[in-house]
C-alpha cells in the first residue's frame, strides 16, 4: 500500500541509523501485518494488539 511506504520511508529516513534492535524487531511484527491493517494502526484508526509495539507505532504515527 502506497500510504504504508510513503510514511515507513520517511521513518526510516529520519530515524533508520538510530534503530535499536528492539526497535528493529517491533518493525518485523509490524510488517507481519496485512497493508490494510497497518495502516489502520498508523492512521490512529486501530490499536496495536500487540503492547511491545505501542511505541513505534506512536513513532510513525508522528512521522
Amino acid at each position: 500500500m502506497l500510504e504504508n511506504d510513503l510514511v515507513l520511508t520517511r521513518f526510516l529516513d529520519a530515524e533508520g541509523a538510530r534503530l535499536t534492535d528492539d526497535d528493529i524487531a517491533q518493525l518485523d511484527v509490524l510488517l507481519d501485518l496485512p497493508d490494510n491493517a497497518l495502516w489502520d494502526l498508523i492512521a490512529g484508526r486501530a490499536e496495536p494488539d500487540d503492547p511491545r509495539v505501542c511505541p513505534l507505532v506512536d513513532r510513525l504515527r508522528s512521522i
